[in-house]
């Protein structure tokens, strides 16, 4: 038979339970205030790298990528019409001046240089032949002005012995008349002769530098096709390395086709590329750091192609040092081109923190703990942002990737 159970034990047994109750309940709340404490995400310090906030100068700049290309590239094209009977030189041999390229096949231009050549004798022949026609032509005047001199002189002579006769009355008027009038035609018939013989003389003179003319031209014409054929061996004009060259060995050839092209190693330029969206902020004469690995080298923007081509614009860089040991042809390199200045500013060191201009979230140090900090970054220079708004100078900034933290307010660093 059941008994009720004493009220001393009743009352134990409700401050145990209640007392497990209190201290499960008190431990709950104590983890719950400080578990964030112990689990707050942190990172080593040997993991990141920090920079401080300083004052200085500082150039903004354009970042474009450039490769290294010779400064002077000669074509060397095909003299003549011809076909390649050898390949002297393979892309990439070191050429001196004088040294051939290719052997040609130019029976053709040799034909042509013959054909001139005669045609040449041939306009010499008919000069000639128009010479000696004319000279003759202007003999025949003179013997017929000659002759009528004479007669001239005959009828002068008749003429004055008539007139004597007739004051004396010896013979008639009409005999006198007949004297005059044959001394008037034989003036009039000798100036008709040697007005011929001007006109013959002149046309001479033009006949013979017309034909003068057209074999001088025939002239130049031989010679510009004995140096084409001359050339049928194509050589190269200067030291350098021959970039590209005919591979094939048969194929026909026209006049003005590349045959090769050789490369000045001696001095270069860098050739860079960049987005059209900063077209207005690039032009020549602009200063330009050209960074090979870990060196820099000073140039200027020498040309700007008018060309964009799917929203990229080209331009050429002349280097300070064209030929410095540390280029190379074909090397990629990045173009830094400078766009402005200024002269103080607060800056941070360049990094993976921030991608440029504009609002950027970043971690200020402050007692072992990166906190999260809206900031506004100015101009991009070579290896500093330009700081606008958010940080002051003597700030420790974390300037490593921190993307992966960036959902959080802070961070512990170990």
């Amino acid at each position: 038979m059941d008994r009720p159970l004493d009220e001393g034990f009743r009352r134990a047994r409700t401050i145990k339970r209640t007392a497990a109750w209190g201290g499960g309940a008190a431990a709950a709340l104590a983890v719950f205030l400080l578990a964030p404490g112990w689990i707050s995400p942190s990172i080593s310090h040997s993991r990141i790298r920090t920079a401080r906030v300083d004052t200085g100068p500082i150039e903004a700049v354009v970042e474009a990528s450039g490769i290294v290309v010779p400064e002077v590239e000669e074509v060397v094209s095909s003299p003549v019409d011809a076909r390649v009977v050898r390949i002297l030189a393979r892309a990439g041999a070191e050429l001196t001046p004088g040294q051939a390229l290719v052997e040609l096949d130019a029976r053709e231009s040799a034909l042509a240089v013959d054909r001139l050549s005669q045609n040449l004798a041939l306009k010499a022949n008919a000069q000639e032949k128009t010479r000696l026609e004319l000279q003759r032509s202007l003999n025949d005047l003179d013997s017929q002005a000659r002759l009528k001199d004479l007669q001239l002189q005959s009828y002068r002579s008749q003429l004055a012995r008539n007139r004597a006769l007739s004051k004396e009355g010896l013979i008639s008027e009409e005999v006198l008349k007949q004297s005059e009038l044959a001394e008037a035609q034989a003036v009039v018939e000798l100036k008709k002769i040697q007005a011929e013989r001007e006109n013959a003389e002149r046309m001479t003179r033009a006949t013979l530098d017309g034909l003068g003319l057209e074999m001088r031209t025939l002239a130049k014409e031989v010679e510009e096709a004995r140096r084409q054929l001359t050339l049928a061996s194509p050589k190269a004009t200067r030291r350098g390395v021959l970039t590209w060259s005919l591979s094939e060995e048969g194929i026909a050839i026209r006049k003005g086709d590349v045959i090769a092209r050789i490369a000045d190693l001696s001095s270069f330029r860098v050739d860079a590329t960049l987005s059209d969206v900063h077209a207005k902020r690039v032009s020549g004469g602009l200063p330009v750091i050209v960074r090979v690995g870990e060196e820099a080298l000073e140039g200027v923007v020498s040309t700007v192609l008018p060309t964009i081509r799917n929203g990229v614009m080209t331009l050429q860089i002349a280097l300070t040092q064209k030929s410095s040991p540390l280029l190379r042809s074909n090397l990629r390199v990045d173009a830094f081109i400078v766009t402005g200045r200024r002269a103080k500013a607060l800056r941070i060191r360049r990094g993976p923190f921030a991608g440029g201009e504009g609002p950027a979230d970043v971690f200020v140090v402050r007692d072992g703990r990166g906190v999260r900090t809206r900031v506004e970054l100015g101009i991009a220079g070579l290896d500093d942002y330009e700081v606008v708004s958010g940080l002051a100078e003597g700030d420790e900034v974390i300037v490593s990737d921190m993307k992966d933290y960036l959902h959080l307010r802070e961070i512990r660093i170990k």
